[in-house]
């Protein structure tokens, strides 16, 4: 197993999880090619985006469903900053992973976490693990308690 995605699986073990990455020989660079890959529904594909308090500088990671989009609006007003999109530097230095393959789980730092409501929907999800070649299957409920993430409202509305 590619190292870095060994790291997730090793973070899931120590979180007391059992659940499985699973490496691709193909990259998934998009949530519609990760939910071609594992066979499920785009809106089961974990999309796992970081932005950053303008004011603060700090890491806010936000899991929102493949179908959906972030309402930038809608977070920042449970941030109470102004956010904007991360760039690949701040990514790789602040999570260690590279964008297409942030895990909800095993971040570098402390970031504040987000889950999009319509996760809880799904019996099952996809996230990635660490790379884009790798991801792990995983009820809400479990990927709530990995991440610690909060429930919020967060995607634009249509």
């Amino acid at each position: 197993m590619n190292p870095i995605a060994q790291q997730v699986q090793d973070v899931i073990y120590s979180l007391g999880f059992s659940n499985e990455v699973i490496e691709f020989e193909k990259p998934t660079r998009t949530a519609e090619e990760a939910a071609s890959r594992v066979n499920c529904h785009l809106n089961q594909i974990v999309k796992s985006l970081v932005f950053q308090g303008v004011q603060s500088g700090r890491g806010i990671l936000v899991l929102t469903s493949g179908v959906n989009r972030v309402d930038t609006s809608k977070l920042e007003k449970i941030i109470g900053e102004k956010v904007k999109k991360a760039n690949p530097e701040f990514v790789l230095e602040s999570s260690g992973y590279s964008i297409g393959g942030i895990p909800p789980i095993g971040l570098k730092i402390d970031f504040i976490e987000f889950m999009d409501k319509d996760l809880m929907q799904c019996k099952t999800l996809w996230a990635a693990a660490g790379t884009p070649n790798a991801v792990f299957q995983v009820s809400p409920q479990d990927l709530l308690t990995m991440s610690r993430a909060v429930i919020e409202d967060i995607k634009e509305d249509k």
